[in-house]
């Protein structure tokens, strides 16, 4: 297990994560250090632990609203899908329909 130290509203803190993850959680850090430091310039210094939650709320927030955007973007990838479907089925009767036709003209013709 790797040990790193991230930065949160200019206090280091020590941080465990598994091997190989430790870009991703400093990346992670510095979201959450944007954020902290956002609420402390927007509601003034709360204490740690307050402007640690106002945070986290907040990217709750946002982690919530990005996973109703994507429910609404697979129900419109489900439905276009759906409309593809039908529209291939229609596509495929018509030209069956059409080679119908050809084939009957085909043997008046004979």
């Amino acid at each position: 297990m790797a040990q790193i130290s991230v930065e949160v509203n200019g206090r280091p803190y020590a941080v465990g994560c598994e091997d190989g993850q430790e870009a991703h959680l400093l990346d992670l850090a510095r979201l959450f250090d944007h954020q902290v430091r956002q609420v402390s310039q927007d509601m003034g210094q709360l204490g740690d632990t307050r402007l640690f939650l106002m945070g986290a709320l907040l990217l709750a927030d946002e982690l919530a609203d990005a996973r109703a955007r994507l429910t609404a973007l697979k129900a419109d990838l489900d439905r276009a899908q759906a409309d593809r479907s039908r529209a291939e089925i229609r596509a495929v009767a018509a030209l069956e329909a059409a080679a119908r036709r050809i084939e009957k003209l085909g043997s008046e013709d004979a």
